[in-house]
């Protein structure tokens, strides 16, 4: 069961059950490294033939492939970093980690005493201004918009696409399954993401 954000503001023992729960499951996310898909992108970004990749991933994957993390739009947050949820003020989890697995300590700002999490979008959650209204104007100053491996059926994210065709721009999606957009894109690939860009763009 999510727990949701307002339960994790108001409730002591809920933000205590969210940190175990992130830290339960955060060897996974650790030992995961960009693949061919990630470095096919960086090196889209590295020759300047893509301006910026939108992601809902929050695994920062893209930034350790080598792309600047301002060339990436993370609409649901990032689970390698925490926030104070009052100041913003951003943390490294070691030292959190081990406040909370050697004395049970939930972090606290130390610059103004707020409430800190790790910076994903939970349930309930609003999603961040900044980044969608970076992504909307990002996505309407495209001229080719390509959707990679979203069955594109979460909003608002999954209405990008069509706002970028509407604005003029030239649709791609590759994806491994069909989704209900396809009708509306110039080109349809069936496909997995590394083999299929890492073709295209000529990386390993």
């Amino acid at each position: 069961k999510p727990i949701y954000f307002d339960d994790f503001m108001s409730s002591e023992e809920m933000r205590r059950e969210s940190w175990r729960r992130k830290f339960a499951t955060d060897e996974t996310m650790l030992k995961a490294e960009p693949n061919a898909g990630h470095r096919a992108l960086a090196k889209l970004v590295e020759q300047g033939r893509m301006s910026t990749i939108i992601t809902q991933n929050v695994d920062g994957l893209h930034q350790r492939s080598g792309v600047p993390d301002a060339k990436v739009i993370e609409l649901h947050g990032n689970a390698t970093y925490a926030s104070c949820l009052d100041c913003g003020h951003r943390y490294g989890l070691d030292p959190i980690r081990r406040a909370f697995l050697d004395g049970g300590r939930l972090p606290l700002c130390v610059k103004c005493e707020g409430i800190v999490k790790t910076a994903t979008i939970s349930f309930g959650q609003a999603m961040p201004e900044i980044q969608m209204a970076r992504a909307q104007d990002e996505t309407l100053a495209c001229d080719l918009f390509i959707v990679l491996g979203s069955s594109l059926v979460v909003y608002p994210a999954a209405g990008f696409p069509g706002m970028a065709k509407r604005k003029g721009a030239r649709l791609v999606i590759l994806n491994r399954d069909p989704t209900d957009q396809d009708d509306t894109a110039d080109m349809v690939i069936h496909g997995e993401i590394g083999p299929v860009m890492s073709r295209a763009v000529g990386v390993n």
